[in-house]
């Protein structure tokens, strides 16, 4: 099956939202949440969503940055505004970078690990929980009206990314926004924390009352190629980004980050056919119609962290990001 890998300023074009949400103007969202649910998407902003993990396309340009959605989340109707994939601004390509330096995890949690489909071979991760602790910190300090924390010491490589956000015991999607245009990663967690903490607008802004019960992810994309087959693909090892055009004629995108479809329990078709309706395609599915769509996949390297954690980093590493505020309270679970 013929593939090609997607690099430079293509890659950048894929900026297709992989969640939901409600309002237009920020990112297409899932209809119901099983495969073959009705709902509206497009190229518009990005969130991750719910439970389901990632739906709608989206794309929102903030500057020269595509934001995107990563997560099927509760349904609502999505912005329109062309494909999905286009106006990426960076054009670089996402070679992967040596081991990150920077914070130093002694006295994480041994049960961090990366999510399901993280790296490959034997390679080095460059995803780590140190980037995790980071978003902690830029949140925090924007919650508390403290200075932002300093620039941290782990890599600032480009990468697509999402930033995602749980809370409680059961782990419910608190926020989820993210890019597949390659962004330093030092900027980019900056922006994508908060955008992902205040502005996905399927949830109100994040408080400091829920700091103790949120969990952090990191995913970054890697290994974008076109492939000739929607088929071709692996559940539980790919994310996958989908082009199509409607009843209408226009152009829709949506994405599934890789841990969605297992996490679902999907095979490969309702998995597609979940994506459509996310991206908004009303009318009946058939195998013809999906042998006219145009599929990306790609990997993702995924680091988890939750509150409690990052709270036993930073009681052995108060000052290495350059935070001189006190130590946030903790709060057990409710």
């Amino acid at each position: 099956m013929g593939r090609k890998r997607c690099v430079g300023a293509d890659c950048s074009k894929m900026a297709a939202g992989c969640c939901g949400v409600k309002k237009q103007k920020l990112s297409g969202s899932p209809g119901s949440g099983g495969p073959g649910g009705a709902g509206s998407g497009v190229a518009g902003a990005g969130h991750c969503g719910s439970d389901l993990g990632i739906g709608s396309s989206s794309t929102v340009v903030a500057g020269n940055v595509n934001r995107v959605n990563g997560l099927g989340g509760p349904g609502g109707s999505s912005s329109s505004g062309g494909g999905g994939g286009g106006g990426g601004s960076s054009g670089n390509s996402t070679a992967l970078s040596p081991t990150p330096g920077g914070y130093n995890s002694t006295g994480l949690s041994p049960n961090l690990s990366p999510g399901p489909g993280s790296g490959s071979g034997a390679r080095k991760m460059v995803v780590s929980a140190e980037m995790c602790c980071f978003c902690f910190d830029v949140l925090y300090c924007h919650l508390y009206g403290y200075q932002p924390p300093r620039t941290p010491r782990f890599t600032n490589d480009p990468y697509p990314l999402f930033v995602t956000w749980k809370i409680g015991r059961d782990k419910r999607l608190r926020g989820c926004i993210g890019t597949f245009s390659a962004m330093n990663l030092h900027s980019g967690l900056r922006e994508y924390t908060l955008t992902s903490a205040l502005k996905d607008s399927r949830f109100p802004p994040m408080t400091r009352d829920e700091l103790p019960r949120l969990f952090c992810s990191v995913s970054l994309l890697t290994n974008f190629e076109d492939v000739g087959d929607y088929l071709d693909w692996e559940v539980g090892v790919h994310g996958i980004r989908i082009e199509f055009f409607n009843e209408k004629g226009s152009k829709r995108t949506a994405t599934y980050l890789p841990e969605v479809a297992k996490e679902q329990g999907w095979d490969h078709i309702q998995t597609i056919d979940s994506l459509l309706r996310k991206g908004g395609y009303k009318a009946p599915i058939t195998n013809d119609f999906r042998k006219t769509i145009k599929l990306t996949r790609y990997r993702s390297e995924k680091m988890t962290m939750s509150y409690a954690e990052y709270i036993a980093h930073r009681q052995h590493h108060h000052y290495q990001n350059g935070i001189g505020h006190p130590l946030p309270p903790y709060n057990h679970y409710s």
